[in-house]
């Protein structure tokens, strides 16, 4: 009577005699944590990039036999290059380049900026002005205007101050105010000048519009909006392209030479009129001189473009002596590695 009415038992709940025995759970958890830890003892093989190989040992050829040709030619004639180097007319000509360029770069900039501020205005004369400016300095060779400028005194011998189209107060003689100096920086300023206001303008162009905005709503005059607002992250994006702006007007210093003042390629030049056998060492000489010009420009240029991206930047990027201090330390590490192993 009792056994007929036990509930019956589902064959699905009803316990299996023929269960695993523990070992055989344990031994498959310790398979799955080995396999797990397999590909840690397994040695990573990197990719193979032989296209990269091949490039840069064609690169070190190429650059062995450009050394090796510089060092036994004797067409460049060291010995020679070594006694002009350091000369008192290459020094002096030299000082007239790093003069002119300072000059030209301070001023080209700071009319570079008014340019860019009177092409944003919303003044159209203003905005009128400064793009014909722009487009005729960029039009006319430096060259062209260097040599203007030193003729100038054949078109207006005097120049006055006064009222407008009245009588004048002040005059002074064209030919004692222009010297050679003067020329070459009022030139290459002029030139200059157009080519920064576009700079200038990119830059002040890149700041996000919500930045003008926020600046308006603190109540700032438009003033210290540029000044302490916009113009400092607009330096992000103008620094690196004026230093390009900046070693071109290195070089075109060299254009000088052709308004009567020996700069530092008008001492090559004219050193090389009077001693022709040394013509050659004479323009290493020079060649020499304005690369170290542009890469004192160019590490300077690393240094502030860092200092203004620290407020775009979570991190900044390391300096060259910072990068070689790592390189070195994990040189170091690397080489205790391998010996002890």
């Amino acid at each position: 009577m009792s056994d007929s009415l036990a509930p019956a038992v589902p064959p699905d709940t009803a316990p299996r005699r023929d269960a695993d025995p523990p070992g055989r759970l344990a031994a498959a958890q310790a398979a799955a944590t080995h396999a797990a830890d397999a590909p840690s003892t397994q040695r990573v093989i990197p990719l193979r990039r032989p296209g990269r190989w091949i490039a840069s040992a064609v690169a070190l050829v190429l650059l062995a036999q450009v050394v090796h040709g510089l060092a036994t030619n004797p067409f460049y004639q060291w010995d020679r290059f070594q006694y002009w180097f350091a000369r008192p007319v290459i020094t002096d000509g030299l000082a007239i380049t790093l003069e002119v360029a300072a000059y030209s770069a301070v001023l080209g900039l700071a009319g570079g900026v008014v340019l860019a501020l009177a092409r944003l205005s919303r003044s159209p004369v203003l905005r009128a002005t400064s793009w014909v400016y722009v487009w005729l300095f960029r039009s006319v060779p430096l060259i062209v205007v260097l040599l203007f400028l030193y003729n100038f005194s054949a078109l207006y011998r005097t120049l006055s101050l006064g009222v407008p189209f009245g009588p004048a107060f002040w005059h002074v003689d064209e030919s004692k105010l222009a010297t050679d100096m003067v020329i070459a920086v009022v030139g290459l300023s002029l030139n200059e000048a157009a080519y920064a206001a576009e700079v200038v303008r990119a830059g002040i162009l890149s700041v996000d519009q919500g930045q003008h905005e926020a600046a308006a709503a603190l109540g700032l005059p438009r003033r210290y909006q540029f000044t302490r607002i916009v113009f400092p992250q607009a330096l992000r994006a103008i620094v690196p392209s004026y230093v390009n702006q900046l070693i071109g007007l290195v070089k075109s210093t060299s254009l000088v030479f052709y308004v009567s003042l020996l700069d530092l390629f008008g001492s090559v030049q004219s050193m090389g009129s009077t001693y022709p056998g040394d013509i050659v060492p004479l323009l290493l000489v020079a060649t020499v001189w304005y690369v170290i010009l542009t890469s004192v420009i160019s590490v300077v240029q690393f240094y502030v473009e860092r200092h203004y991206a620290r407020g775009a930047l979570r991190t900044l990027p390391p300096t060259p002596l910072q990068r070689l201090r790592t390189t070195l330390t994990a040189l170091i590490a690397r080489i205790r590695k391998e010996t002890a192993s």
